[in-house]
């Protein structure tokens, strides 16, 4: 079966999301690759490169659909790419469909089956096509949120450390998940005081257990809310519910009630954010403000390291891209007990809400 790989039109993405290594064992276990020209570019992977990987260069995107049966690239795909899929193709990408709605009804109007590496679950519940993005995703957000909190930059300017006689900087993280463990971990090691959210007294253990008295652990009440967000000089919002839009847990209002100066750092907002006065923004214009508190809200921060995101994405669904090139029609995800049947998002026109929980 061809697969085809996708060259990325969000503004800075630079990844992409197999690199030739793999693409060159998939070549060797007999899987037909074609990749859109240039795609590799943003990674310093030249066509050549993938050609000496044994894979087939074409430079039109239309071409490129028009040949695979698996269709494959790192962010939901543009609306020109939409109406280009056709029924008998599979599509495999990170969807976040409930932040996409006119993407969601063309997909499903093109007919195509929609795997969305997001909600590609193990039978422990795992998260194997997620996480890596999720690790990448969780320490930038502090390591720019630090940045952005420097007063040149519009921030409080103050220090994670602090120094001699004067008190450390505090980080609020709201979802104890991989991105906030991992957030949590740069924020610990800038030594700063960091306290973590989580409805799941089992996850705040598991943080207990990992970074000892180095966080504060606590579950999240209305008053918990108030008193650290009006204390925190930077606060990271990671809270994930697969496939399904991320719930606002910081209002208006308690925004309003924030240090002038501090940054709020939303990972969630790929699935619409969980922060009120959260919206979209890009690598070239990462951040705005909001009653006096700046918000950086990039919808693909791991796109600022796009060599360590994409040796790690490539690394993780190369073996899920060999399973689809395998299958002889899409309704096998659906119908058997297969390994992607968890990350089946759209299949015959409507989205699967059974995934989508």
């Amino acid at each position: 079966m061809a697969i085809g790989i996708l060259k990325e039109t969000k503004v800075k993405e630079y990844r992409v999301a197999l690199d030739d290594s793999q693409v060159a064992r998939l070549v060797s276990a007999g899987v037909q690759v074609f990749v859109e020209s240039d795609a590799g570019l943003g990674v310093g992977i030249t066509d050549d490169n993938y050609i000496d990987a044994g894979a087939t260069v074409i430079g039109d995107p239309e071409e490129l659909i028009s040949v695979s049966k698996v269709v494959i690239k790192v962010k939901e795909p543009n609306i020109k790419e939409c109406k280009l899929l056709q029924p008998h193709q599979i599509l495999f990408c990170y969807l976040h469909l409930a932040a996409f709605p006119e993407q969601t009804r063309l997909l499903c109007e093109s007919g195509v089956t929609a795997v969305g590496f997001e909600t590609v679950s193990t039978s422990d519940g795992q998260l194997p096509l997620l996480k890596p993005m999720s690790q990448i995703a969780g320490r930038l957000a502090v390591q720019n949120a630090v940045h952005f909190l420097q007063k040149h930059e519009g921030g409080r300017g103050v220090l994670m450390s602090g120094v001699g006689g004067v008190e450390r900087g505090r980080i609020l993280i709201i979802g104890g998940g991989t991105a906030g463990e991992n957030a949590a971990s740069i924020g610990v090691g800038l030594g700063a005081e960091v306290t973590i959210f989580d409805r799941s007294l089992e996850r705040l253990d598991y943080l207990a257990d990992k970074f000892g008295s180095n966080l504060n652990y606590v579950y999240p009440t209305t008053k918990a809310y108030d008193e650290h967000l009006s204390n925190a000089d930077i606060v990271i919002g990671s809270v994930l519910i697969p496939g399904a839009s991320a719930p606002k847990l910081v209002s208006r209002n308690m925004v309003g009630n924030m240090k002038v100066g501090a940054v709020v750092a939303d990972i969630a907002i790929d699935q619409g954010g969980c922060i009120e006065t959260s919206r979209p923004t890009s690598h070239d214009e990462p951040t705005y403000i909001v009653d006096n508190v700046i918000h950086y809200c990039v919808a693909n921060i791991p796109s600022a390291v796009p060599l360590t995101s994409t040796k790690a994405l490539s690394n993780s669904i190369s073996p899920y891209v060999q399973i689809l090139a395998e299958i002889a029609n899409p309704i096998d995800l659906v119908t058997k007990n297969h390994p992607l049947k968890s990350g089946v998002n759209i299949y015959n026109g409507e989205v699967r809400l059974d995934n989508l929980q």
